[in-house]
């Protein structure tokens, strides 16, 4: 049977943008959950939205101290599913034997339902869910995070504007947006674009545009953030990466950033697997 990473590095991994309430229910809790056997729970239910769900996995022999990485998918913020992060669910399960794991879904955005605040607080909602039961599940609140294009975006901007209590120890973004007033979007002339972008409202004001991008939310006090962009994406101007990477440098915010020339928005092959050699070692040191 091929390995993980051998997997890894043969899928073609199609990331796209296009395809890239906090008043929860109550959740029936397992009770009496044995911290030395390894649990998972899918499909656990943090809203009333069919798509206020998310699945997690508890290692064997955790205690207070183990952490949790959550995965956020991208679709552009209208479409996706968890399941699209399954293989880094099962990298990290392999890598990382002893972090749990929270792999989300979050309400789709439309025409009636704009992109921002609604998914962030989706986020919060599941994070609360997660602290409330952290006795239960045997966990502590200190977690990372893992996201893929509209799910970078998702995964930055929480971290650097809404963790209140600063639980959040790294960051990692793959092709995320960061800088919604970048010109390359303002002026851009992509219908299919600017389609994705009107998400966050017709001629949203700058404020507005600000409020939802991490780079003009991420402050000295961000977490440990690692960033991979590709030279060419159509949809993610290597600007999203590279301003986000000069301003947490100008910050004293530990970074780190890589920039594949040849590559889209969709990735195949050896970038693929330097990610994940990357990003494993990102993880080691800052989780």
């Amino acid at each position: 049977m091929k390995s993980l990473k051998h997997q890894f590095l043969s899928l073609i991994f199609i990331i796209t943008i296009f395809n890239c309430s906090n008043n929860a229910p109550e959740q029936e809790i397992p009770n009496g959950l044995d911290p030395i056997n390894y649990h998972e729970e899918l499909n656990i239910s943090y809203g009333n939205n069919n798509n206020q769900k998310f699945d997690l996995y508890l290692p064997a022999n955790r205690n207070l101290d183990t952490k949790t990485i959550i995965l956020v998918h991208g679709g552009g913020w209208t479409s996706g599913d968890k399941s699209d992060m399954n293989l880094i669910k099962d990298l990290l399960r392999q890598d990382f034997p002893n972090i749990a794991i929270a792999n989300i879904n979050y309400r789709l955005a439309d025409a009636n339902n704009k992109a921002y605040p609604m998914q962030i607080e989706d986020i919060t909602a599941i994070i609360n869910y997660l602290k409330s039961n952290k006795e239960m599940y045997t966990i502590s609140e200190n977690i990372g995070f893992i996201g893929i294009s509209a799910g970078g975006h998702l995964s930055l901007l929480w971290s650097y504007a809404f963790d209140n209590e600063n639980n959040t120890e790294m960051v990692c973004s793959i092709v995320g947006p960061t800088n919604f007033t970048d010109p390359a979007y303002l002026s851009n002339t992509s219908a299919e674009l600017q389609e994705a972008l009107d998400l966050f409202g017709v001629d949203p004001t700058i404020s507005f545009l600000e409020e939802a991008s991490p780079l003009h939310q991420v402050t000295d006090a961000a977490p440990p953030t690692i960033l991979f962009y590709g030279g060419k994406d159509p949809l993610i101007p290597t600007t999203q990466g590279i301003d986000l990477r000069d301003k947490l440098e100008t910050l004293g915010v530990v970074n780190q950033f890589t920039l594949y020339p040849d590559a889209g928005h969709g990735w195949v092959g050896l970038d693929l697997l330097d990610i994940w050699a990357k990003l494993k070692v990102f993880i080691n040191t800052h989780l």
